[in-house]
């Protein structure tokens, strides 16, 4: 999903767990070689096949639309409520090192309609963050409907409700548009005005073809935003573009991080014919830098 393994990777060799995940102590935190920049947290999904870290993440669940009139479920690891499986896991670590974020269309074909699962997974409570380099390297499913996403809500979202606790966007796809992703940022006062930029693949390739690298640098009162390469970002954001009366939340606290595939909603449109299932949306790292 996001950047490239040189940053820090022989220190994190040697942090891997049995329980097929690594993070770096808040003490020990390594610098990312060539840069001012520590590594002070990463997941790595490395290790045994299994539950996603509990002491990372946490889960969204249910089936409400999220505002978005999406149309899966989401399952946290071992639900048995409604359409949910534990034997069919939508949130799992592989042995092949990734996240794997699976959409399933759960319904008998001879039913004659869809029932959708998916999970939604959030640091919320577990890790959180302000400013520094944000990134995942992440591989996205393919198909209309498909609507995966890497972003940041704000700690204070229990006291502070969305709009109001900030929300970061580093990464959306909609599978109607292969090619492009979109960085964007919400608040009070800009959440109808659309605050963001798409990224597209030279010659149209598909991001679901191949891993990339999805991140932001994030600085007191700036937000930029890029793809592969975090020395050449494709949009930055400032108080300055936000709307009269709006309100830049991004430096009044932690964000903590949020990994999900949603299937169908308003944006993307509902998942169709030619659309395949199981989706899945892999998670080969998450990282957090910071000077």
């Amino acid at each position: 999903m996001r950047l490239a393994f040189w940053w820090g990777i022989l220190c994190l060799a040697a942090m891997a767990t049995a329980a097929g995940w690594r993070a770096l102590p808040a003490m020990q935190p390594v610098k990312a070689a060539g840069t001012g920049e520590r590594l002070v947290w990463s997941d790595e999904f490395n290790g045994t096949r299994g539950e996603p870290n509990p002491a990372n993440w946490t889960y969204d669940t249910g089936a409400n639309g999220w505002g978005n009139r999406e149309l899966e479920t989401y399952c946290a690891w071992g639900s048995r409520k409604g359409p949910c499986d534990p034997a069919q896991p939508n949130a799992y670590v592989g042995g092949d090192g990734y996240l794997h974020i699976v959409a399933r269309n759960i319904a008998a074909r001879s039913e004659g309609h869809s029932v959708y699962t998916s999970a939604r997974l959030k640091s919320e409570g577990l890790r959180s963050f302000q400013y520094g380099r944000i990134e995942a390297r992440i591989k996205v499913p393919r198909g209309q409907g498909m609507w995966p996403a890497f972003w940041l809500l704000g700690d204070d979202i229990g006291t502070s409700p969305w709009q109001a606790c900030g929300e970061v966007d580093i990464m959306e796809n909609i599978g109607k548009r292969p090619d492009t992703i979109y960085g964007s940022i919400h608040g009070t006062g800009f959440t109808g005005t659309i605050l963001g930029s798409p990224y597209q693949l030279p010659d149209h390739a598909a991001f679901a073809d191949a891993f990339h690298t999805f991140g932001i640098l994030w600085s007191p009162k700036k937000m930029e935003f890029y793809v592969d390469d975090p020395r050449h970002p494709y949009e930055t954001r400032t108080p300055a573009d936000l709307p009269q009366g709006a309100v830049w939340p991004f430096d009044d606290g932690k964000y903590f991080v949020l990994l999900n595939l949603a299937v169908g909603g308003g944006w993307p449109g509902p998942p169709d014919a030619s659309t395949e299932f199981p989706q899945e949306m892999l998670v080969d790292w998450v990282r957090v830098y910071a000077e």
